[in-house]
């Protein structure tokens, strides 16, 4: 971690790397809407309490990293 601190431009790198995915969830996170929206795919089978709380998981540490990359950024 004392690497990243001491050379701004390496965390800088990090912080896009992880808004990049952030990026990408997002995508796929928008197209299971649309196709939940339109009626191509039955979301009613997440609903299982197993994968509703993989679903959650998934978002919270998606929301963590998304929080990271924004504070890496402010700091740069």
């Amino acid at each position: 971690m004392e690497q990243l601190v001491a050379n701004p431009r390496r965390l800088g790198k990090v912080a896009v790397a992880i808004g990049g995915f952030i990026i990408m969830v997002g995508m796929i996170m928008i197209g299971v809407f649309a196709l939940a929206f339109f009626g191509i795919f039955d979301i009613g089978a997440f609903m299982n309490t197993k994968y509703l709380i993989v679903f959650m998981i998934a978002l919270l540490i998606t929301g963590v990293l998304d929080l990271i990359a924004g504070i890496i950024l402010s700091r740069g």
